[in-house]
């Protein structure tokens, strides 16, 4: 699959259709959750056109997709956005800014022949592959080992997650441009922000401080530093934070290869073995050793160095199916769809059919995946985790089913 800017948002590949009782007619809208309506693009701070490299964080399955995601169809493969892998968005919207040559995509090997397939045009020595997944913190210090190696130490790194819906590149690449010019002069690490519009557990969180340049405020398009990363905080500290100000951190982050190296050998000594190893090729040795942590966990709320450029690109987290409400086109009722799905005095839905009809009558907040073998019906709040419900399965439930209709 070629790499290159996503397609505009859309169910284009699938049909569904929302009809009213009052008038008997179909129609659907193009409201795209939260999403901004334009493009907006800031001319406050200057780009930088240092030769950047991307790490690229594309382990796991995806439970919280799950019965969709599975360990022979992980999250990044899915369709959840638009008409391509969430892998193949996440690369292709970095181009030009940053070429397949520069983007590093860690993964595990159960998925990485998988994730490779969709993402042909990266070379296969920029797949850096974990025996298993290692947590994001591990995978950030194997890549900036490697880009040290091969561009040098004051090489600036964009660290992301590749589960981010983006709604307009053209803004997205331009703020990895403001934050790779400031990473690339100031001894900082800098995060991308965006406005938060609720409280919203599953985010990490970034409380502002005081402006790098009183001539660029934060508001107006300039970095400022930031007195507290939170990661993931319950739902009361999320309302407190939302409601002083505070930003949602966007899963991505920069900073120069050597300082993100310092930073983890001071701040993450779970990824100690990565750090030291002078030959990683032996993987299974230095996995034993590490301890999972995320980047947010075991880095930004241990660093007293870390900045925020805000960014309006349209940002959303495809952490769960909720999310699909937000990041993809709904109808007049507000339910999404994705297949032959027909909505009848019905709203807030989520529904994903492949292979047969679903109809939806009377009812509201639920997520409805039908499946080949499989049909799971929840709410769209208890969706939210689903650690609870496969953990209580057997086997056969969670993992085996038929095979499902091809997204080819």
């Amino acid at each position: 699959m070629p790499i290159g800017d996503a397609p505009p948002r859309g169910w284009t590949s699938f049909t569904s259709t929302s009809t009213s009782t009052s008038t008997g007619t179909s129609t659907t809208t193009s409201t795209a959750g939260t999403l901004p309506a334009e493009q907006v693009v800031s001319d406050q701070l200057p780009e930088s056109d240092t030769a950047m490299w991307a790490i690229v964080f594309a382990g796991g399955i995806g439970s919280r997709f799950w019965p969709l995601s599975t360990p022979a169809r992980p999250k990044q493969l899915l369709r959840l956005v638009d008409d391509r892998p969430l892998i193949s968005d996440s690369v292709g919207r970095l181009h030009p800014l940053i070429p397949v040559d520069r983007i590093l995509v860690m993964t595990s090997a159960d998925i990485a022949d998988a994730i490779h397939a969709v993402i042909p045009d990266i070379p296969l020595r920029n797949m850096l592959v974990e025996p298993r997944p290692l947590g994001t913190a591990a995978a950030l210090a194997w890549g900036a080992r490697e880009v040290s190696r091969r561009a040098g130490p004051n090489t600036v790194i964009c660290a992301l997650h590749a589960d981010l819906a983006v709604a307009f590149p053209d803004s997205f690449r331009h703020t990895l441009r403001q934050g790779a010019s400031i990473a690339s002069r100031e001894e900082l690490f800098v995060s991308i922000g965006v406005s938060a519009s609720r409280a919203e557990p599953s985010f990490g969180y970034i409380v502002p401080g005081e402006p790098l340049s009183h001539d660029h405020p934060l508001t107006a398009g300039g970095p400022a530093l930031v007195e507290r990363f939170v990661e993931k905080p319950d739902l009361d500290a999320c309302t407190q934070l939302v409601q002083g100000g505070a930003l949602w951190h966007s899963g991505i982050c920069l900073a120069r290869a050597n300082l993100w190296l310092e930073a983890l050998r001071e701040f993450t000594p779970e990824v100690g073995p990565v750090l030291d190893a002078s030959d990683l090729t032996d993987h299974a040795a230095f996995a034993d050793a590490i301890r999972s942590v995320s980047m947010e966990r075991g880095l930004l709320e241990r660093i007293d160095r870390l900045a925020v450029v805000q960014g309006d690109f349209g940002w959303d987290d495809v952490g769960t199916w909720a999310s699909l409400k937000r990041s993809r086109e709904l109808d007049d009722d507000g339910n999404g769809a994705i297949g032959d799905v027909h909505f009848v005095d019905s709203s807030g839905n989520v529904v994903h059919a492949e292979g047969s009809s679903v109809v939806m009558y009377g009812v509201e907040g639920l997520l409805v995946v039908s499946l080949p073998g499989i049909t799971f019906v929840t709410t769209l709040e208890k969706a939210a985790e689903l650690r609870g419900l496969l953990d209580a399965l057997p086997g056969s439930v969670r993992v085996q089913r038929p095979p499902v209709v091809s997204e080819t």
